[in-house]
């Protein structure tokens, strides 16, 4: 019997719950240590667990040919796939990356763009280890990163514990605030804006707060309110944020709100791109990071000074 209504779409569903019902019941077998639902998977390989994540860009998308060089969007395809990799607690070792485009793409464009690739890779002492090549209607770079544990268990989404202390390392905010200054043609502010052409993850710092002993690790990627409700859901905890102890992410972007008539606390909590490391502790976090709230019993959910926070949702994909 058919039906009239329409079929549902992407758009519709939602980016989650689409992935949601892609790996609804499928069994994974034991080569899998950790598979999909965390920042990256786990897989066991010569003896060893390694992690593995994917992620890809795509033009108009993720960036702008018209903002970004090539050479930056190499980096920053690089950057965020790593930030995946240290988002497990482990150490991003190689990189295999596809690369999409018309057929009248400038070759040394292609070069530039690998350039880019290679000069990030190097920050963290890894490689590009192979790929492919093909064409496509408008530039789309997919990368697959690789990363070591190091002979330690993952950190994972689902182990934050009411009473732990919520910590990031690295800046918040500053990609979201990058954005609304290129897109509104505003000059100035060139630290800003740059990041979110190049974003700058803390590399080392997943290591460093898997050895502090962190109980939940994840990047911020899609925003801190975002990225956070992620643990609190996996964990069933709820999370409270301290407005004071983020003035320290608040304070570099007022000049920057002014100039837009943004408050700041807008990019900062809602605002993704940034790849800074957010964590939980069971006691303080290590040195470098900042303290910014703490692990509730559940119910699961995402609190600032206790109440619901109202602002934007974060990055969607559709």
């Amino acid at each position: 019997m058919m039906s009239d209504e329409p079929p549902e779409t992407l758009a519709g569903v939602g980016e989650f719950a689409v992935i949601d019902r892609l790996v609804a019941g499928r069994e994974q077998p034991d080569s899998v240590a950790l598979g999909p639902g965390d920042d990256a998977a786990v897989v066991w390989a010569g003896g060893g667990a390694t992690v593995v994540s994917t992620d890809m860009l795509v033009e108009g998308s993720h960036f702008r040919l018209d903002w970004s060089t090539p050479h930056d969007v190499g980096r920053k395809a690089i950057a965020q796939n790593a930030a995946d990799i240290e988002a497990m607690g482990a150490t991003p070792t190689a990189f295999v990356v596809a690369f999409g485009a018309p057929g009248r793409t400038a070759a040394a464009q292609a070069v530039e763009l690998a350039d880019g690739l290679w000069h990030e890779a190097r920050l963290l002492g890894a490689g590009i280890v192979g790929g492919d090549l093909v064409t496509a209607p408008q530039w789309v770079i997919s990368v697959t990163a690789l990363g070591d544990l190091g002979g330690r268990d993952a950190v994972r989404l689902d182990g934050a514990r009411a009473g732990d202390t919520i910590a990031v390392v690295g800046d918040s905010g500053w990609s979201a605030a990058g954005y609304a200054l290129l897109l509104n043609g505003i000059d100035g502010f060139e630290a800003l804006r740059r990041r979110h052409l190049v974003p700058e993850p803390p590399y080392g710092q997943g290591r460093v707060a898997a050895e502090a002993g962190a109980t939940s690790l994840t990047d911020v990627s899609d925003g801190l309110m975002a990225d956070l409700g992620h643990i609190a859901r996996a964990s069933d905890v709820g999370i409270d944020l301290s407005s004071d102890l983020l003035s320290a992410d608040r304070d570099p972007l007022a000049a920057a709100g002014a100039a837009l008539g943004v408050d700041p606390s807008d990019w900062v909590l809602g605002g993704g791109e940034d790849h800074s490391l957010v964590a939980t502790f069971p006691g303080p976090p290590p040195p470098g990071w900042r303290v910014i709230g703490r692990v509730l019993d559940g119910p699961a959910r995402v609190l600032l000074d206790g109440q619901p926070w109202h602002g934007q949702a974060g990055w969607q994909s559709f």
